[in-house]
């Protein structure tokens, strides 16, 4: 794909409200001020939770080469018109989960998560030495940008529902929320899937204006009080194993820095990946403890279920194949995560499972 081509069509370039309150990026006492625009509203678990931790890394070990000025969804730009912000350059950088922005290229969806595929430990494994950081790198250049991982939720749970899904006759018609691969691949069993914005779901789910919505986990989920509005809490999902979050920086931005600033970036880019999936697991357990003595019910879904998601997910992700880039990112990933799981399965695995028995003694 050509970037003048997509600069000149995308939606963002021609509009004159957003290119007037996106200021250029500002030089000032020898440093450089950038502004990141966000999917999420300030204060969000886990997802806002990385931004800060990355704006706060970078502004204090660039010792004020560069600032950045966090943006929250809305306040200058729309959830999803981040990418388009940040790629025709009215913005500096985005943090968000890339698998928003599949419509643009299918191959973003396997940047952040795509159903049955690699958990939060698989994807630091392909991305740091499987090659998916060359693969981001090479889909961002399409669209101007320079792309990094910076957090991840861990596994994301099945979501949480007004009814109990006793089969997959269940999800006919279900009203859900559900962004991705996972999404589309829920729409083929039947259900009508709608991909909101995280700071609207609680408002669509308390007016009925859905019946079921995922967001990211126990500990997020309690933040946003979604205990109070659904009974039953899915525990396993299928569609997002280790959901990777992104910043991305305008690529012309980010040749202006210097190699060290670079460096700077980069580094607090990983150092908050690690820091924000730590976070998730380590507080999901005693979140989801609180949201049960509040009388949510742990559920999981029956086998039927299972494979109807399954069947659905190998049509979803088939569909892309003939995308030259999605298909060699597929197999990247793929790849990664067997040799991966060919040693964990026999190792890790059988360790915790023998933990637990350990524990019960």
């Amino acid at each position: 794909m050509d970037r003048r081509s997509f600069l000149k069509n995308t939606a963002i370039g021609g509009s004159a409200v957003a290119a007037s309150a996106l200021a250029a990026p500002a030089i000032a006492q020898g440093g450089r001020t950038l502004t990141m625009v966000t999917s999420v509203p300030d204060g969000f678990a886990v997802f806002d939770d990385a931004a800060v931790k990355f704006v706060d890394l970078v502004n204090s070990m660039s010792d004020g080469q560069i600032t950045i000025e966090k943006r929250a969804a809305g306040q200058l730009v729309g959830a999803f018109e981040v990418f388009d912000a940040v790629s025709s350059g009215q913005a500096d950088v985005y943090h968000s989960a890339d698998y928003y922005f599949g419509g643009q290229h299918p191959g973003y969806y396997y940047f952040t998560a795509v159903p049955f595929g690699a958990t939060g430990g698989e994807m630091i494994s392909w991305y740091q030495h499987g090659g998916g950081k060359e693969l981001h790198d090479e889909l961002g250049e399409i669209f101007n940008l320079k792309s990094f991982m910076c957090g991840n939720t861990g596994h994301q749970p099945g979501g949480w529902f007004n009814k109990e899904i006793n089969s997959a006759a269940d999800l006919q018609g279900l009203r859900f929320r559900m962004p991705g691969i996972g999404g589309l691949a829920l729409g083929r069993t039947g259900a009508s899937v709608q991909n909101i914005p995280g700071g609207e779901i609680y408002q669509a789910l308390s007016s009925g204006a859905i019946d079921g919505a995922e967001w990211i986990g126990p500990f997020a989920d309690e933040r946003l009080g979604f205990q109070e509005v659904c009974e039953f809490y899915y525990t396993g999902g299928f569609h997002e194993p280790g959901s990777v979050l992104t910043c991305a920086f305008n690529r012309d931005v980010w040749n202006e820095l210097t190699p060290a600033q670079q460096a700077i970036c980069e580094t607090a880019a990983a150092a908050t990946h690690h820091w924000s999936l730590s976070q998730s697991n380590y507080n999901n357990g005693a979140a989801l403890q609180r949201l049960q003595q509040q009388g949510t019910k742990i559920m999981q879904f029956p086998d039927d279920v299972w494979d109807a998601f399954g069947r659905a997910s190998k049509e979803a992700l088939d569909e892309f194949m003939g995308d030259e880039l999605f298909a060699r990112i597929r197999a990247s990933q793929e790849e990664a995560a067997a040799a991966t799981y060919a040693w964990t399965s026999i190792s890790d695995n059988v360790f915790q499972q023998q933990r637990a028995r350990f524990n019960a003694l």
